[in-house]
């Protein structure tokens, strides 16, 4: 790679912005009651091991260096897990990127659902409530749900990251590992999460440090978006395929991927 061109071939996606995600946040609404069909061939793709396939990554849940918990997460697995069909599109997206030195980076594929129940039942309303001690119960599972979803208990409507069709994700320069900046630390749950955040600041409040974080994201965007995957309107990291988010927001006749198991 020459250091006097980085993001070689890539200058278009970094371009090009994000769309206005007002109306996939609405579109994303209900997605678990979405049709999900289990006799497709597709269901029964196995899980693989990401790193054993040529991505970089670590699991967030299982490391102590996860801000903002710095502690491991009850339950959390050390493997990034992933559908074959997922972990096969990832690797293209990676072979585009290669010319220029960058890389995708998991944090987080296939997730037990013990991982699941934690966010959603203790962790956040624990945060939501902090913050704010007169939130009613139905208020704070209503901010808790706009970014963990709750946990699987009917295998026809499994979460997300249930499947291993979901993945947390992001971009990092190959020779120093040096993160790509995006603006927020990866499970920011609060509105710097949105994945066009940074296309909505004003120009007078505008900084550096913004313009690079949106140009990194619409990146990030683009090249997974143009690999069949869905964006999660809400998080800049979250991708999907093959599950009832992706197919929602796809307008997919249905999805095929249900509950995984390692």
């Amino acid at each position: 790679m020459s250091r006097s061109t980085p993001f070689a071939g890539l200058a278009k996606y970094r371009a090009k912005p994000i769309p206005d995600q007002r109306a996939m946040l609405v579109k994303v609404r209900g997605y678990r009651r979405h049709k999900l069909d289990l006799g497709d061939v597709r269901s029964n793709e196995p899980l693989l091991d990401a790193t054993e396939h040529g991505l970089a990554g670590v699991n967030f849940y299982a490391s102590a260096r996860n801000p903002p918990y710095y502690a491991s997460v009850p339950g959390s697995v050390s493997r990034i897990l992933l559908r074959q069909g997922v972990v096969e599109r990832l690797r293209k997206v990676n072979r585009r990127l290669n010319p220029s030195g960058v890389e995708l980076y998991i944090f987080d594929g296939w997730r037990p659902r013990a991982v699941q129940k934690y966010f959603h039942d203790k962790w956040m309303p624990r945060q939501l409530l902090k913050r704010n001690p007169k939130l009613s119960a139905d208020a704070a599972r209503r901010e808790t749900e706009r970014y963990w979803a709750a946990p699987t208990t009917d295998p026809r409507s499994p979460a997300p990251h249930a499947t291993g069709g979901a993945v947390d994700l992001t971009l990092r320069w190959k020779d120093s590992g040096e993160h790509l900046w995006m603006g927020s630390i990866f499970d920011d749950a609060s509105e710097i999460a949105r994945a066009d955040h940074f296309e909505r600041t004003a120009r007078d409040s505008f900084a550096f440090s913004h313009e690079e974080a949106r140009a990194n994201r619409r990146l990030l965007h683009w090249l997974m978006v143009g690999e069949g995957f869905a964006a999660n309107p809400g998080e800049w990291w979250h991708f999907s395929y093959g599950e009832l988010m992706w197919a929602k927001l796809t307008d997919a006749p249905h999805a095929f991927y249900g509950l995984a198991e390692p």
